[in-house]
């Protein structure tokens, strides 16, 4: 018998969450039955989309939602040997029974030398989310201009990297003077801190004087009806998240951008990355390929003990972390 632990969510989340909406809950498992393996977690990942869902995806008492890389600890499932490494979307636990049902094995080709981590960001749901906006919804073409905010996140940092593989003038929006040195670090060409200028518009000019053929929109808010001022004739917007909405209790209201978009012919498109999930094989291997070759490069910032699952979700939320926020148990 396994003691498992899991973090619940106590109550639903009223603006920002707190401590106290979180439970850390402990239960045995018995032993895996035909077809059935043991699951035994090696990182977990805390992402904003959490919060997104939590109410929807969430009943309080339930466990926290989420992926993991784990290792199999015991099996009664010839396609998942004891010692092998699976991504698996068991939430937020430390042991889960599973009878194979939804579990990826990591790829075959996957170095040594690489952290099976990554497989949480860069090489995970972070970089198929970033590639399918560049390639699929905003057709990113070479020598185009291209703005990222929440740039030195998760997602963010690895669009930038990605637009500049593909020979685009790159402009990135962070929330901090270590994050924008960071991206530059990455070869972007512009990176500012939104916190600290003056003006985003005058920000925004000063970046790319020309305006910008595409926008990938991570943050959402007042804030994004200035990026639209900015944007060329014709230019496209990929809607991948608005974290600055993400913890409030009212919806906010206004500015609307419809006379901009029209008279601008715009295009704006949300996605979620799962749409070309029969793309997901060969776009990681095309990810690992870029990693490997020193093309594609990975920040993480780990937090140690699972006790400290809480701590790590809502300090992404506060953008703590630079790069992919995960929790090494």
């Amino acid at each position: 018998m396994v003691k498992a632990k899991s973090w619940v969510m106590t109550k639903h989340f009223d603006g920002f969450p707190k401590k106290s909406d979180f439970g850390l809950k402990v239960e045995e498992l018995p032993e895996p039955k035909d077809g059935e393996v043991l699951l035994e977690a090696v990182f977990l990942s805390v992402d904003p989309y959490m919060r997104l869902f939590s109410k929807t995806h969430i009943k309080e008492g339930g466990v926290m939602i989420g992926e993991q890389v784990a290792k199999v600890i015991q099996s009664k499932n010839p396609a998942f040997p004891v010692g092998s490494h699976v991504v698996s979307n068991s939430g937020w636990r430390t042991h889960t029974l599973s009878d194979g049902t939804g579990l990826t094995p990591i790829l075959p080709e996957w170095p040594k030398d690489v952290s099976l981590s990554l497989v949480l960001g860069a090489i995970g749901i972070p970089g198929l989310t970033a590639v399918y906006g560049i390639e699929e919804v905003l057709g990113l073409q070479k020598g185009e201009t291209l703005l990222v905010n929440a740039a030195a996140g998760a997602v963010g940092s690895v669009v930038g990297q990605i637009a500049k593989i593909k020979g685009c003038k790159v402009v990135g929006s962070a929330g901090s003077d270590a994050k924008v040195a960071y991206l530059k670090e990455l070869g972007f060409d512009e990176a500012f801190n939104y916190k600290t200028v003056g003006s985003l518009q005058e920000a925004l000019r000063k970046a790319s004087p020309e305006g910008y053929d595409c926008f990938f929109e991570n943050v959402g808010g007042s804030s994004s009806y200035v990026v639209l001022q900015q944007m060329k004739k014709f230019g496209r917007i990929a809607v991948c998240g608005t974290i600055s909405t993400y913890n409030d209790s009212e919806p906010q209201t206004g500015p609307y951008p419809y006379s901009t978009m029209l008279f601008k012919e715009l295009k704006m498109e949300g996605f979620v990355y799962s749409r070309w999930q029969h793309k997901d094989h060969e776009t990681l291997k095309r990810l690992l390929a870029w990693v490997k070759e020193g093309k594609l490069q990975c920040r993480e910032h780990v937090t140690k003990g699972f006790e400290n699952m809480p701590a790590a979700f809502m300090g992404m939320l506060q953008g703590e972390n630079i790069g992919k926020a995960v929790v090494a148990v």
